[in-house]
């Protein structure tokens, strides 16, 4: 199975071109995407243009990502295509020009083949609409995790190598985990952010999903426009870290599933055997919720009323939508949401790290194995906030805190059969020592890189 690299240095050589690459992903699409539900619009006739406008560059060999297909989440513009954020209530009109990360990507070669599934505003960690369930290619009963949930089903099937995400309380990093991909998230300011909204009060960044850490890399510094990210992804320099290990539950009521307990304990001896040095100590949840649930519900009704302001129809909006907006403008109105409520987060986070001497720190990523593969759209709001904290409750402190945070895979569940996961985070500014680490696991443990009975690119 080749890789995204290798695929654009096939192509600048040569060796492929570039409207090769895009009818092949196409092929594949068509061939797959039945079976998991991962895009919701596929660009045939216009990827193929652009590959074909590819072809006749002279320059193909400075461009990092020459020809390689790339699909990009439903949340984000990109030009000729609606932009819909997995809801009925959203203008269906093609946008008029490309968001900042689409251009970025374009510009260093990549084609857009096609816009991934989204569960409603991005609200939650499985992905169903009323059109379609997105489903996981490891266990088709399963889902794919959200909100980057289509993103993670194209990559983890084999559809294509490279695709899209956005996080504001996980949704890189939980459907990563969920579907053995390698998925990071950059800390605020490094990749630029979505537009309309308040990017959930900042929570929300743009980052890249993937089957192996150095393509991740490269798609995350053509993003962030910092190439030494990608030289970073190949752990070639990457150095000795002292990692606090936290296998604490974030909540006061739960715990993690066994197996996935387990996992974050072999991938700390692992580390350790890389020769990174371990210690262990309980990281300081914030014992009240409110400041992440005030920036999710009131982050959410800045994006409907945002919606409304382009023409949408919130009336259209599904009833477990309506309610966690309704509770967000709530929020907003009364102003809530503080910085202080941030600001006292990072600094208990900061003497954490301080105290145990530790330059990043490894987490669970998630406390169970995915959530069924259903109609989520269709229940209530208590059900959907239900389920999706009870199983992924480790990801929303880090979009608090605004820092990079990355899901490595490390192992496949004994009873559901789909991957397991570890997060590891650090302080502002730390993404190249992320992807160094989690190039060095990815050397010492590799992971499958896609899904059983998908045959590879």
């Amino acid at each position: 199975m080749t890789t995204a690299i290798d695929l654009a240095a096939d192509v600048a050589a040569g060796r492929v071109r570039p409207e090769q690459a895009v009818d092949d992903a196409l092929a594949r699409i068509s061939a797959r995407d039945s079976d998991v539900g991962a895009f919701v619009r596929v660009r045939a006739d216009a990827a193929r243009a652009e590959a074909a406008a590819l072809s006749r560059r002279t320059d193909l060999g400075s461009l990092p990502l020459a020809g390689v297909p790339i699909a990009i989440k439903d949340n984000v513009a990109v030009a000729g295509e609606p932009m819909t954020i997995g809801s009925r209530a959203t203008v269906h009109d093609p946008q008029p020009a490309d968001h900042a990360i689409v251009s970025r990507l374009t510009a260093a070669g990549a084609v857009v083949v096609g816009i991934t599934a989204v569960p409603e505003l991005c609200l939650f960690g499985a992905t169903d609409s009323p059109d379609r369930i997105t489903r996981n290619p490891w266990n088709r009963n399963l889902t794919a995790g959200g909100s980057s949930g289509g993103s993670a089903a194209a990559v983890a099937s084999g559809q294509v190598l490279l695709a899209h995400g956005n996080d504001g309380l996980g949704s890189i990093r939980i459907p990563a985990a969920d579907c053995g991909l390698f998925g990071i998230k950059p800390g605020s300011g490094v990749v630029p952010p979505q537009g309309g909204g308040n990017g959930w009060y900042g929570m929300a960044e743009n980052g890249p999903l993937a089957t192996t850490v150095a393509d991740a890399g490269l798609m995350l510094a053509v993003m962030a426009d910092d190439m030494s990210l990608a030289t970073a992804a190949t752990g070639s320099n990457a150095s000795a870290l002292r990692i606090v290990v936290a296998d604490n539950f974030p909540l006061a009521i739960g715990s993690t599933d066994p197996h996935w307990a387990a996992t974050l304990t072999a991938a700390s001896q692992v580390a350790a055997e890389i020769g990174h040095h371990i210690s262990a100590a309980d990281l300081p949840y914030p014992t009240n919720p409110a400041p992440l649930m005030l920036r999710w519900v009131g982050g959410a009704a800045a994006d409907a009323d945002d919606i409304a302001g382009h023409g949408g129809d919130l009336r259209k909006l599904q009833k477990r939508s309506r309610r966690h907006t309704a509770l967000g403008r709530v929020v907003n109105r009364r102003g809530l949401v503080t910085e202080q409520q941030k600001s006292a987060t990072v600094a208990r986070v900061e003497r954490y790290l301080d105290t145990a001497g530790a330059d990043v720190a490894m987490t669970p990523m998630l406390a169970r194995p995915p959530i069924d593969a259903a109609r989520w759209s269709e229940r209530g709001w208590l059900a959907n906030m239900y389920a999706n904290i009870g199983y992924a409750p480790f990801a929303g402190l880090i979009n608090l805190l605004g820092w990079p945070a990355m899901s490595v895979p490390f192992g496949v569940h004994p009873a559901s059969k789909t991957p397991m996961a570890v997060q590891v985070f650090g302080r502002p500014g730390s993404e190249a020592t992320l992807l160094g680490l989690a190039a060095q696991i990815e050397q010492a443990r590799p992971w499958p890189r896609i899904a059983p009975g998908f045959d590879g690119l």
